[in-house]
């Protein structure tokens, strides 16, 4: 057979049953079953489905044209241990770019048989999903599943693996038949379709039983009650998440390979559904046999379990403490309020979106409430990538929620909602989206009804408690929050939200703070085992770190790096975040314009010609340490292209600057950017009227 000297050539269709009888390095024939931040989801055969990471794409994973039901082409990597299958992208997505096609049956007689060009395993164009008829209506009809012809009809109580092997059998079956008359033609010969038989309703003979149960009931078959959170189609089954008083699992429904079943259950529906337990690839599943969509008292009860759950098991009792704060105590009820919301979308399955600036205290920040939710996900899912559907962080460049990062979450939220049925999210802002310079991109999600927290421990304004469901901010409880960073208001959120992972945050508030982090915080990350040098070490390797492909949260690299790592990681990244920024600052230092203004000693700083603008450290980093290094300085400032930095010792009104700055030179578009960030944005074709207005009228507010 010299066709396997030339598998690369080839395309298999794969009509195995285990993952672990894909061949790696070859090209097999898929269907596209669902997509994730992370990659896309293809099956393979019914019950073997593989990632295509969106590492292993040629292009933006956004800018696929794909959708689930599509036909494509793909490579095997690698099968884990676990029956995880990795695949790598194909560059060729149509059979006429391969040499030729091969049956890959390693169950079966029909092994290495060639696929003529032509037949329907040859049928390489976009299969799309097509409805479940009505009940009273005939199912007979081509499938879209991988077989030769018509495969038999399956009725709703029939299991996902029965009807992949009625699939198979009609397969093999029908290639000598004669294939079936279309309902038209028979209609047209006078003889009536026999009408498919009506989806089975639950019977009332049955005791329900809890999602948390399963564990113990895999074989046997139960009664489930409770809300489907959500739905995806699949090649062959379809798949519902349900969700009860205890927790969420997949049950999956079988009518035709790759047809909607049960199309009248949305999210949404209340349900009774009745099947069997199994564990599949170490993942439980129902396989459905009957689906009741309830109504009235029926409903409302289901409903009151939901509703009385996750009030009692969503709201803490109380703040869980890192150290007694001041600050913290004056936001405790807020504090409550917001992690009762982020434990509420766990439960309801509505995906957590975390959006914080690229900082050290940022990714802190950020970091602090993914270990605090990952462990409830993955408790109320039993799927075991779920943590990735259900909590996104995303990094921001600045301190700013503007339009541009409201757009890319709304596009991706609606694209959520309309490819995979998933519930609008949570929106959680730690230490952005509290001044009124993100009222926009706040009022974008609002528009759409996602629900939208802010958390931040520094400057924030009355008016965005109008755009946001919740803020939780010390300045506006009246409280000096002068010596509490983000951070460590996100790690006492992120331990109320979950209790169970205070020891491991316990070191996170020292490594958030640049200047010199409150007594207790370094009292208690030396009690957790991270000194002085440590926390310092930790802080410069995250804030490198964060500069790098800052759009991106690096989960797994970030992890290691606050909880996993014994020091060698942090040491080594931590070198080179010194050496790069003591080059900068050296340079920096050499070049920059000292004045003499009303009195005060000013420090200009032209950030296009004397720093790198493209490589480490960034603009505001490197200001932050001249403003620490030069503390003769009165004020720092940086200036850009069309935006120039501040950095002073003492307060400063920067809204109120702009003002005075625009007033003086009225042409030059002056206009306060970010407050967090000190930044000032004028055109830069009146930029040297612009610097000299700003640093005129900061100057005359200091003095």
């Amino acid at each position: 057979m010299d066709w396997i000297t030339h598998e690369e050539d080839v395309w298999f269709d794969f009509r195995g049953s285990s993952p672990d009888q894909l061949v790696s390095g070859r090209y097999y024939k898929g269907t596209v079953d669902g997509f994730a931040d992370f990659g896309v989801f293809v099956d393979l055969s019914p019950g073997v489905t593989g990632l295509l990471h969106r590492s292993e794409l040629d292009r933006r994973l956004e800018s696929l044209d794909w959708e689930p039901g599509d036909t494509v082409f793909v490579q095997v990597k690698n099968v884990r241990d676990n029956g995880n299958v990795d695949l790598a992208w194909s560059i060729r997505q149509s059979g006429d770019e391969f040499r030729g096609a091969r049956i890959h049956d390693p169950e079966g007689d029909a092994d290495g048989e060639e696929i003529e060009s032509g037949t329907e395993s040859d049928d390489t164009g976009p299969v799309r999903q097509t409805p479940t008829p009505d009940r009273d209506e005939s199912l007979n009809g081509d499938t879209d599943g991988d077989v030769d012809t018509e495969a038999t009809p399956a009725d709703d109580t029939t299991s996902a693996d029965e009807g992949a092997e009625a699939a198979e059998a009609g397969a093999g079956a029908g290639a000598e038949a004669e294939p079936e008359p279309e309902p038209e033609a028979e209609a047209e010969a006078g003889t009536e379709a026999e009408p498919e038989p009506e989806a089975e309703p639950a019977t009332a003979d049955r005791d329900r039983v809890d999602v948390d149960s399963l564990d113990d009931r895999v074989g046997d078959t139960v009664r489930l009650e409770g809300e489907i959170v959500g739905v995806r189609q699949t090649s062959g089954p379809t798949v519902f998440e349900l969700r009860d008083p205890s927790g969420v699992v997949d049950c999956a429904a079988f009518v035709e390979a790759g047809v909607r079943a049960y199309p009248e259950v949305e999210v949404g529906s209340v349900v009774r559904l009745d099947g069997e337990v199994e564990l599949r690839y170490d993942e439980l599943q129902v396989e459905t046999e009957a689906l009741t969509v309830l109504s009235d008292d029926e409903a409302a009860a289901v409903e009151r379990r939901l509703a009385d759950a996750m009030t009692a098991e969503a709201r803490p009792d109380s703040v869980t403490t890192l150290v007694d704060h001041d600050a913290i105590d004056a936001v405790a009820d807020d504090l409550v309020d917001a992690a009762e919301t982020i434990r509420r979308a766990v439960l309801e399955s509505r995906p957590v979106v975390v959006r914080h600036a690229a900082t050290a205290d940022g990714y802190v920040a950020g970091a602090a409430v993914e270990r605090a939710v990952l462990p409830l996900i993955r408790d109320e899912h039993a799927a075991a990538d779920a943590e990735y559907h259900y909590f996104t962080r995303r990094p921001l460049e600045e301190s700013v929620y503007d339009m541009d990062d409201a757009t890319n979450d709304v596009t991706r939220m609606l694209q959520d909602r309309d490819r995979h049925d998933e519930k609008l999210p949570l929106v959680l802002l730690v230490g952005t989206g509290s001044t009124v310079e993100s009222s926009d991109g706040l009022g974008l999600l609002g528009i759409y009804g996602a629900r939208r927290v802010v958390v931040d421990a520094e400057v924030a304004d009355a008016a965005v408690a109008d755009d946001c469901d919740a803020i939780v901010n010390p300045g506006l409880a009246g409280a000096d929050a002068a010596d509490l960073s983000t951070g460590t208001l996100a790690a006492t959120l992120a331990a109320t939200v979950d209790p169970d992972v205070r020891d491991d945050l316990a070191h996170l508030p020292a490594i958030s703070y640049w200047g010199d982090a409150p007594d207790e915080y370094v009292d208690l990350a030396a009690e957790a085992g991270y000194d002085a040098d440590r926390t310092r070490e930790l802080r410069e390797a995250i804030a490198l770190e964060a500069y790098y492909q800052s759009y991106e949260d690096k989960r797994e690299l970030i992890t290691d790096l606050l909880f996993d790592d014994a020091g060698g990681l942090a040491g080594h990244i931590s070198e080179q975040f010194r050496q790069k920024l003591d080059a900068e600052v050296e340079t920096a230092t050499a070049n920059i314009d000292d004045r003499a203004e009303g009195g005060l000693t000013v420090e200009v700083l032209d950030t296009d010609a004397y720093t790198h603008r493209y490589d480490f450290p960034p603009t505001g980093l490197l200001l932050d340490e001249l403003h620490r290094r030069h503390d003769d300085a009165d004020l720092i400032v940086g200036v850009g292209t069309d935006e120039l930095y501040l950095r002073t010792g003492a307060e400063l009104d920067l809204r109120g600057v702009a003002s005075d700055a625009a007033e003086r030179v009225g042409d030059a578009g002056i206009t306060a950017a970010s407050v967090r960030d000190g930044r000032i944005e004028f055109l830069s074709g009146r930029r040297d009227a612009a610097v000299d207005a700003v640093i005129a009228a900061a100057v005359e507010r200091l003095a």
